[in-house]
C-alpha cells in the first residue's frame, strides 16, 4: 500500500476497529497464475485473525492452506474540491480510509465454518438492535448442511497490517476547515462519514 507519512496508520487495535466496522472485504489472490478478487464479509476475532468464506462454485475457494492472500477494507470517501481551500492554487483530491492485510490462508473444517456463521451473523445482527436477533437455530438441519456444503471457510492470521487514512492531515488548519465545511454541507452519506472521520482523525 502507498501511504506517505502523513496518512499513515499502524496502530493493530485501531486497524482491527476499523475492520470490524467496514467487514466486507476484498480479497486479491494469486490463482492459476492470474490476479483473482472475491469479495466476502469478514470477522476480526481478538487476535486479529481474519474468518471468511466464499461460495464454493467460486474458483478462488480452491486456495489451499498456505495460499497468500491480500483483504482490502474501504470505509466512505469523498471528493475534495479545490474551492473548499482557503489556500489559492490547490487541486482536486479524493479522502479515504483503507486497510490492507496480507497473509496466508487456512481451510476451516466443518465445526469452525459453522463457527463463523454464527459469528458473522450475531456480529452483524448485533447491530439492529433492539430487534431480536436472528440466529442460525431458525434454518432446519438438513437446509443448512447443504448451506455449509456450498460454501469454503478460510482464515488468515494477518503477517502485514497498514492503514491508510486520507483526510486531509497534510494541508493547512484554515483548508482542513474548509474541507470539512465543503464536506458537512454536501448532504450525503459518504462525505458525513469523512467529515466526522477527519474531526475524530
Amino acid at each position: 500500500m502507498y501511504r506517505p507519512k502523513a496518512f499513515a496508520v499502524d496502530d493493530a487495535a485501531r486497524l482491527h476497529d476499523f475492520m470490524r466496522a467496514h467487514p466486507f472485504a476484498t480479497l486479491a489472490a494469486v490463482f492459476e497464475g492470474a490476479a483473482q478478487f472475491a469479495y466476502a464479509p469478514v470477522i476480526v476475532s481478538a487476535d486479529g485473525t481474519a474468518r471468511f468464506h466464499l461460495a464454493r462454485n467460486n474458483a478462488v475457494s480452491q486456495l489451499a492452506d498456505g495460499a497468500r492472500v491480500r483483504l482490502s477494507f474501504l470505509g466512505a470517501d469523498a471528493y475534495v474540491s479545490p474551492d473548499w481551500y482557503a489556500t489559492e492554487g490547490m487541486v482536486p483530491t479524493w479522502n479515504y480510509q483503507a486497510v490492507e492485510g496480507q497473509g496466508t490462508v487456512r481451510r476451516l473444517d466443518d465445526a469452525e465454518l459453522r463457527t463463523l456463521l454464527i459469528d458473522l451473523s450475531a456480529a452483524e445482527e448485533a447491530k439492529l438492535l433492539p430487534k431480536k436477533p436472528w440466529t442460525v437455530d431458525k434454518v432446519p438441519a438438513a437446509k443448512m448442511a447443504a448451506l455449509l456444503g456450498a460454501i469454503v471457510g478460510f482464515a488468515v492470521r494477518f503477517e502485514t497490517l497498514e492503514g491508510k487514512f486520507k483526510l486531509s492531515q497534510n494541508v493547512k488548519p484554515e483548508d482542513f476547515a474548509g474541507v470539512l465545511r465543503g464536506l458537512e454541507g454536501r448532504g450525503d452519506g459518504g462525505s458525513a462519514a469523512i467529515a466526522a472521520a477527519m474531526r475524530e482523525h
